[in-house]
């Protein structure tokens, strides 16, 4: 049962009208996204550190008491068109304070200036700069993501396996965008319920990010992809989306490919809930979730 605070915050997004059936203006829908920020608050105390990866903008999120023996790599949602370091910040930081982990988080480079594989690169160039420069053992590095970003944290799993880099313990994905062709059946039967994203929307910016690539890419579209050999994985997602398929489809085609996946379905729930963090029931223990998963995988 939705909870009265979620009902509560439902009614907000559809108030902010984030949905758009119109032709995408690039530049307002990422200042929109930054104009939302005010709404999602990071855990107090986290210490923010801006650093340089390359060419790469990101930053260090930490709590106190944190040791840097392990960490996740966060990449953030919008279409791969929009988001930033500011616009997903308290998510990423949420994801620490929950698996006591410090988090990079990451601007990779977005469309239609610098289409896929760009932001591809940039997840792995932010990889391996942990791996390299920190130092981290990849046996005790995450890397996490909200639909596009959960769907590129997908890529890179794929991107790392096949050049043979060493994968990490595990990938965690909050409402993935895994099929950019759109082809699931909640494309149209969760439309009444859906408060953030639209087919149309969706297709317009697939086009930008893909340009001549095919949009069944496996590096794009995950979903297309021989899943053997990634590590564990959580998929998080709620009932209310339209592409509440591309999280369910790809949970069983990995199952079917040997991959431990753990698909955690959330009842009346919206795209990316979890960005509420502590304001809402359902974003609190969803979170308190990914945090139980990822210390049972790495301590």
């Amino acid at each position: 049962m939705v909870s009265i605070r979620a009902k509560f915050f439902i009614q907000i997004m559809k108030r902010m009208s984030l949905m758009n059936d119109g032709i995408i203006d690039v530049e307002k829908k990422r200042k929109n996204l930054e104009s939302n920020v005010f709404l999602f608050k990071k855990p107090r105390k986290t210490k923010i550190q801006s650093l340089m990866i390359g060419d790469i903008p990101a930053e260090w999120l930490s709590q106190r008491n944190q040791i840097a023996d392990k960490a996740i790599l966060y990449l953030h949602g919008g279409y791969y068109i929009s988001g930033s370091l500011s616009t997903h910040r308290s998510i990423a930081a949420r994801i620490g304070k929950v698996t006591n982990s410090p988090v990079l988080n990451i601007a990779y480079r977005l469309a239609p200036e610098d289409p896929f594989p760009a932001g591809l690169e940039d997840a792995v160039a932010a990889y391996k700069w942990l791996i390299e420069e920190k130092k981290i053992d990849p046996k005790k590095i995450a890397i996490a993501g909200d639909s596009a970003g959960g769907g590129l944290t997908l890529a890179t799993l794929l991107k790392l396996r096949d050049e043979n880099i060493a994968l990490p313990a595990a990938g965690i994905a909050l409402s993935p965008w895994t099929d950019l062709t759109l082809s699931g059946d909640s494309i149209r039967s969760k439309v009444g319920e859906e408060i953030m994203v639209t087919e149309n929307e969706a297709h317009q910016a697939a086009k930008m990010y893909l340009e001549e690539h095919d949009i069944k890419n496996p590096l794009a579209s995950p979903l297309y992809a021989d899943l053997k050999g990634l590590p564990p994985l959580l998929i998080q997602t709620g009932t209310s989306e339209i592409i509440l398929d591309d999280s369910t489809r790809f949970a069983e085609k990995a199952e079917k490919c040997g991959v431990k996946v753990e698909l955690d379905l959330w009842p009346g729930m919206f795209h990316v809930f979890q960005i509420y963090g502590n304001l809402m029931p359902e974003s609190k223990k969803a979170l308190d979730k990914i945090g139980i998963f990822f210390k049972e995988l790495i301590q």
